[in-house]
């Protein structure tokens, strides 16, 4: 098993605002094609380097919105 750092976004509580987006220093995060129960299109995740920083959390105006998982285990299959 290898550990990997990793976020999850709960996309009903997003409103597209994108400041998440402009402050991760990996550029793991976009903005969905799809939208949301608000009508909002939200961000997503994409796993490409992600270091487990938080910046997304600390950013985010929604509360809740983000879940920062810092060296977590991942298995292989």
């Amino acid at each position: 098993m290898s550990k990997i750092n990793y976020v999850t976004i709960d996309s009903s509580l997003c409103k597209g605002c994108k400041i998440c987006i402009g402050t991760c220093p990996k550029d793991c995060l976009y903005i969905a094609s799809d939208i949301n129960k608000m009508g909002y299109q939200y961000a997503q995740f994409e796993n490409k380097g992600c270091i487990g920083c938080g910046l997304c959390f600390y950013v985010c105006p929604e509360p809740g919105t983000f879940t920062v998982y810092k060296g977590e285990e991942e298995e292989t299959k």
